[in-house]
């Protein structure tokens, strides 16, 4: 399985609306639920209603559409990285995964999975 590093600054924040997001920005990721507005995006598009931010994420994510009868892959990601004492933010889409670690840990993480066989490109 062939892992891709996104090569950005990532913040995971809390906004108050959607206004000040900028949707025309890549990589992001919003989730709204009735508690609050969860935003992932490079750090210099923090909307500017932020009302908490947690700055110095990295991410990569599982290259190829993964088909939904597909199970355990990020859970073996996942468990992979907790032997390491690595902490994750996950998010998943329509087509795939994407792993948040802290910036600090990216090597590690990366090493991890390599010496587990996946293939970072």
């Amino acid at each position: 399985m062939e892992i891709k590093v996104l090569p950005c600054e990532l913040s995971v924040c809390k906004a108050q609306s959607l206004m000040y997001i900028d949707l025309d920005e890549e990589p992001f990721f919003i989730g709204k639920t009735d508690e609050e507005i969860s935003v992932v995006c490079r750090t210099e598009f923090v909307p500017a209603d932020a009302t908490d931010r947690d700055d110095g994420w990295k991410a990569f994510r599982i290259q190829g559409m993964l088909d939904f009868s597909l199970t355990g892959i990020l859970a073996k990601i996942a468990e992979i990285l907790a032997e390491e004492k690595i902490s994750i933010f996950a998010i998943s889409t329509f087509n795939t995964d994407y792993v948040l670690v802290r910036d600090e840990n990216l090597d590690r993480a990366l090493k991890a999975l390599s010496d587990n066989g996946y293939d970072i490109v």
